[in-house]
């Protein structure tokens, strides 16, 4: 959310012109929230779970079949379990900072159309307007010129 706000502060002091708001909203971001980002891409790729599970199964054939007797994590892999724990504990909270300011991107994206929409319904009112003006310019031009 912070960066919504700094975004939307940055946008009226510059004017707001024609620039893409995506580029924009994307130069004010921290480096947590750039880091936050790529965590999310890249534990949330395919690349990463494959890579993760070919991981665990590798943890697991050393520990129970090459190492077998001298394993340094045996069978029920508790030291496995508390890495996978830890790093359960510290990607979630990152991956939902890049979920939040994502949710305030769309946001901020959803009222940038919503003011589009109504700038372009206001335009084409304006059209509606001339061009019934122009209807009954024509009109009378042609009340004019028949005879009676």
């Amino acid at each position: 959310m912070n960066a919504a706000i700094r975004f939307l502060n940055d946008l009226r002091r510059i004017g707001g012109g024609a620039r893409d708001l995506n580029t924009v909203f994307d130069e004010r971001l921290t480096f947590g929230e750039r880091l936050a980002d790529r965590v999310a891409a890249v534990g949330g790729s395919w690349g990463f779970i494959i890579g993760f599970g070919l991981f665990l199964a590798a943890w697991a054939l050393v520990n129970t079949v090459v190492l077998a007797a001298r394993a340094f994590d045996p069978f029920p892999f508790i030291f496995l379990n508390l890495m996978l724990s830890m790093l359960a504990a510290l990607q979630a909270p990152i991956i939902m900072m890049s979920q939040n300011r994502q949710a305030a991107k769309d946001r901020l994206e959803a009222r940038m159309d919503y003011e589009t929409n109504l700038r372009a319904e206001a335009q084409i009112e304006e059209l509606h307007a001339k061009i019934d003006a122009l209807h009954a310019d024509i009109a009378r031009m042609m009340e004019v010129r028949a005879p009676r």
